[in-house]
């Protein structure tokens, strides 16, 4: 019983050792997060949804803090080219994506993510070269622009990845 404590201090200590390292330096699981993140997004900002079809599980679950529950890719993909697609664009906050490996399913991604709403092309480049255009009205005050937290559970399978579970809150 006496060493009990410090082993279990002693692994507490590696596992905290083991969490900044892959943090503070990118990993390779990491970078390739990141790029996920980055692909997954460029295909819905350009409402690419053979794109996204190809990286959302068939059996995704999204749970959204003010939407509620939303199953499967086809809801998924539906949401998007209803509510997002030409609406809004979404960014990641710089400094804020955080990845953790799950042992022989995938990764966690975490993070902060933006929203640039219509009325936002001169304060963000991109809706411009997305075609956003049809929303500039030079006399209109702009509209806030939106932050949430998100996280989304990658898994690897036959080498391919894709997203299986969505969490997005914090709105």
């Amino acid at each position: 019983m006496q060493f009990a404590l410090p082993k279990s201090f002693f692994c507490l200590l590696l596992l905290g050792s083991t969490a900044a390292f892959t943090q503070s330096e990118p990993s390779k699981l990491f970078e390739t997060m990141q790029g996920l993140d980055t692909q997954l997004f460029d295909a819905a900002n350009h409402c690419d949804y053979e794109k996204l079809t190809a990286m959302v599980d068939e059996n995704l679950e999204f749970y959204h803090d003010q939407g509620g529950l939303m199953l499967g890719r086809q809801a998924f993909l539906d949401s998007i080219k209803h509510n997002t697609c030409g609406v809004m664009i979404r960014e990641l906050v710089p400094g804020t994506l955080q990845v953790y490996p799950v042992k022989g399913y995938g990764a966690i991604e975490m993070g902060v993510h933006r929203f640039h709403h219509p009325g936002h092309e001169k304060e963000f480049p991109a809706a411009k070269q997305l075609g956003m255009t049809r929303f500039l009205d030079p006399g209109a005050s702009e509209w806030p622009v939106g932050e949430a937290r998100f996280l989304h559970i990658w898994q690897l399978k036959d080498g391919s990845w894709k997203l299986t579970r969505v969490v997005s809150y914090a709105h």
